[in-house]
């Protein structure tokens, strides 16, 4: 195990490096747009913006990469995304932020591609051990990263500087590797008819998850400030659900084993509700009460997402499973697209303080929603359940390196 991620400890850190500084910036401009006096509803049509970059990546860097090579397409996304970063601080000014932010999304919805195609190239065996290091390294550095906001503070043209620096670095270890470049990277299909039909649980899930991480990384900073959090408390904020949300996906998941998995999920939806509002009644009270609240809230809400995929898989035959993540990938998207506008849309009709009662309230709905299924499918035998893997939303390419895709070839879900 540690002699194979040795072997790619390069890529492992390129891309540390570059999601460190992705999530600098997302909370960096949550602030400064806070800062700067723009509303809830404005905040979070900008922060959605990426998540839109995130669904055209998913179609036009594969070309891109197939044309140039994995080494040139991460170079040029890469510099991409710094010249980016360096312009949100430059030019101040919604649309061009608005613009931005879809261009960062393609960049970095691209370097995942080429990082996971390159990792599914080298990695053979254990495959499941370096998903899941791959995994981790990747919410570390995201949770990480919310701390340089320290360095420099929300108003300094050097904090988006830093996220530039970063973004450059990142891309050092990955041009320098000796790793031979992987196979070229296919446009993925998403047949979501289809999908439904055999995954209702799966396909709501994957798009309610979407909107509540989509709001989470579009809205949390600008309700931190609000809730008179300095920089520190917002780091911590943010950082801490991001932790929980690695810390307990494995866990809640495991439990998920040889059980009805829609009762699992409606009970982490309830579980979430709490969460979220135990947030909203101690904000004001005791940072370690909200600190504490906010672990368990990432804990169940990152896992939603991840529940929902290994539904879905107990639910498809084994060679629909690629097509089926993707699928879920692109409705996951979707959701946190639509999950910042809607909720700041709330926020700015009734006050950015309420933002967890929203998000317990979707997942009450879904909550609700997965127990109609309940009542109308038989569930999945133990017998037809596969083993629970800890997911998050990165790219298409990442379905090829879940475990659960190597027990058949690849099929089409539309046959």
């Amino acid at each position: 195990m540690f002699a194979t991620v040795a072997s790619i400890y390069s890529l492992l850190l390129g891309m540390g490096i570059l999601l460190a500084g992705s999530g600098l910036l997302g909370t960096l401009l949550g602030l400064r747009a806070g800062l700067e006096g723009y509303s809830e509803l404005l905040i979070g049509v900008i922060m959605s913006a990426f998540f839109l970059g995130y669904i055209l990546g998913s179609f036009l860097c594969p070309p891109l990469i197939r044309r140039v090579g994995h080494i040139r397409a991460f170079a040029a996304l890469a510099s991409t995304a710094s010249v980016a970063s360096l312009l949100h601080g430059l030019m101040v000014d919604p649309v061009v932020w608005w613009v931005l932010r879809v261009i960062t999304g393609i960049s970095v919805l691209g370097l995942y591609m080429v990082i996971e195609s390159w990792l599914n190239e080298q990695v053979r065996h254990k495959r499941g051990q370096v998903f899941a290091v791959y995994m981790m390294v990747s919410l570390v550095a995201l949770g990480v990263g919310q701390f340089l906001i320290l360095a420099y503070g929300p108003s300094s043209l050097a904090s988006f500087v830093l996220v530039g620096m970063l973004f450059s670095l990142g891309l050092l270890p990955v041009a320098l590797t000796p790793v031979s470049q992987p196979v070229p990277v296919q446009t993925p299909r998403f047949p979501l008819v289809r999908l439904y039909h055999q995954s209702p649980v799966g396909f709501v899930g994957s798009f309610t998850s979407g909107m509540i991480t989509g709001t989470f990384w579009g809205l949390s900073a600008v309700y931190a400030l609000a809730i008179g959090l300095d920089a520190l408390g917002v780091a911590l904020f943010i950082s801490v659900v991001i932790f929980g949300g690695a810390l307990l996906q494995w866990p809640i998941g495991h439990f998920s084993d040889n059980r009805d998995r829609r009762v699992v999920l409606v009970m982490v939806c309830l579980l979430g509700t709490i969460a979220a509002t135990a947030i909203f009644a101690v904000s004001d009270i005791t940072l370690i009460g909200l600190l504490v609240a906010s672990v368990l809230y990432g804990g169940f809400s990152f896992s939603l997402y991840a529940l929902s995929v290994a539904h879905t898989h107990d639910r498809v035959d084994v060679g629909q499973v690629l097509d089926a993540t993707r699928g879920l990938l692109l409705l996951n998207g979707i959701g946190a697209t639509l999950g910042p506008i809607l909720t700041g849309l709330v926020l700015h009709f009734t006050d950015t303080r309420v933002w967890p009662l929203v998000m317990g309230v979707l997942l009450v709905l879904l909550a609700l929603f997965v127990q109609q299924r309940i009542r109308s499918d038989r569930p999945v035998s133990s017998e037809e359940q596969g083993e629970f893997v800890p997911v998050t939303r990165t790219s298409a390419v990442a379905a090829e390196m879940d475990p659960r895709a190597e027990i058949a070839p690849e099929l089409d879900l539309k046959g």
